[in-house]
C-alpha cells in the first residue's frame, strides 16, 4: 500500500483550502535516511511559508507507482509538482504528463536524463555530483599517501542504484581521481552495487573480505554503503585504523562513525537545503515567476577536523 504523508502550512489552516497553494511530492522512497531529512526539509519549509499544503508519496522505487503518482497529482489538481525520481533515466513520461496538463515539475536531488531539455516550466534542484565522489576520493587518496601507501594501495567500491545518475556520476569520480597522476597508485580490485543500502554492502564487503584480498581503501557511494562496509570490517576484527572508508551524505549516523573514529571523510549533502530549494522552485513556477532550471547547492568535505560543524545540519 502506497504511503502517503499530508502537510499543512499553519496559515493554510486559517485559509480557504482554494486560497492554499498545494504542491504533491513524490519521493523515490521513504525508507532511506538521506531522503527522509530530504522530505523532512521540504514538509519544514512548507510550514513556515503559510498558505501552502504539500501531500508526500512513496513510491517504494516503483517507476509505474511513481508515473501514477505524478498522474495522481495532476488529475486532482495541484498547482505543481515535485519529484526525487525512482530511476533518472525514466522521467520522460513524467516530464511529458506534466508538460501536457500544464502543471510546473521540479525534480529534487536525482539528476533526471532529461535535465539539458526539461521543459520551460520545469526544474532541477540539487548538488552537483561531480564534487561529491571527487571530494571524497581524492580524500581517500591524500589519507593513503600519508599513511605510507603511495607506492601502492588497493581498493573496493560500492556503488549506489546504477539506474541512478548519482551513482553513476560518483563511481566515474572516484576513478577519474585514482587516473590521475597523484592518486594512480590506487587500484580497484572490485565494484559492485549495493543499492544505497547498508544491509546489501555489509554482505557485499563481507564477500568481498572472504576473497582473501589485501586491501587499504574503500569507497562508498552513499554514507549508509559506508557504514555496512564498516559493519563487516569490524565484524572480521579488522583494525579501522588500517583501512580508509569515505562515504557521501554526511548522515548523522556517519557523523557519529566519524567522530569514532571509523569513517575516514563524508561529504555534506544539503538534504534540508534541497527540499527547501525544489518547495520554493515549485511555487515561483507555479506563479509564473523566472527560475533557473538548474540550482546547484554546493557539496562541503567532512573529515575529523571539521565533523562538529556538520552535526546539527543534517
Amino acid at each position: 500500500m502506497t504511503k502517503t504523508l499530508i502537510v499543512a502550512g499553519v496559515a493554510a489552516l486559517m485559509t480557504t483550502s482554494a486560497m492554499a497553494q498545494s504542491i504533491g511530492v513524490s519521493m523515490a522512497r521513504f525508507d532511506d535516511n538521506f531522503l527522509t531529512t530530504l522530505r523532512t526539509g521540504m514538509e519544514d519549509h512548507a510550514a513556515t511559508l503559510g498558505g501552502v499544503d504539500i501531500q508526500v508519496e512513496d513510491a517504494q522505487d516503483d517507476v509505474a507507482a511513481q508515473l501514477d503518482q505524478i498522474n495522481n497529482f495532476i488529475a486532482s489538481g495541484v498547482d505543481a509538482i515535485v519529484v526525487n525520481a525512482v530511476d533518472t533515466n525514466a522521467v520522460d513520461a513524467m516530464s511529458k504528463a506534466a508538460e501536457d496538463a500544464g502543471v510546473p515539475l521540479v525534480y529534487v536531488n536525482r539528476e533526471p536524463a532529461n535535465v539539458d531539455s526539461l521543459p520551460d516550466n520545469q526544474a532541477f534542484v540539487a548538488s552537483n555530483e561531480i564534487e561529491s565522489g571527487t571530494l571524497a576520493a581524492f580524500e581517500a587518496c591524500k589519507m593513503l599517501r600519508s599513511m605510507g601507501y603511495a607506492g601502492g594501495a588497493k581498493g573496493y567500491m560500492l556503488m549506489g542504484q546504477l539506474s541512478n545518475q548519482a551513482a553513476v556520476q560518483r563511481s566515474k569520480d572516484v576513478e577519474d581521481i585514482i587516473g590521475i597522476d597523484m592518486c594512480n597508485f590506487i587500484t580497484l580490485i572490485d565494484k559492485q552495487t549495493a543499492n544505497w543500502s547498508r544491509d546489501e554492502a555489509s554482505d557485499l564487503m563481507t564477500n568481498f573480505i572472504s576473497a582473501g584480498d589485501e586491501f587499504q581503501v574503500v569507497f562508498a557511494n552513499n554514507d549508509e554503503m559506508a557504514l555496512g562496509a564498516i559493519q563487516a570490517l569490524k565484524a572480521a576484527d579488522y583494525d579501522m585504523a588500517d583501512i580508509v572508508v569515505v562515504g557521501v551524505d554526511a548522515t548523522q549516523d556517519a557523523l557519529q562513525a566519524l567522530q569514532a573514529g571509523d569513517l575516514d571523510a563524508t561529504v555534506f549533502q544539503d538534504a534540508a537545503g534541497q527540499g527547501a530549494g525544489a518547495i520554493d522552485a515549485a511555487l515561483a513556477l507555479a506563479n509564473g515567476e523566472d527560475v533557473d532550471q538548474k540550482v546547484y547547492i554546493p557539496f562541503q568535505l567532512v573529515t575529523e577536523a571539521n565533523v562538529d560543524d556538520f552535526t546539527s545540519k543534517n
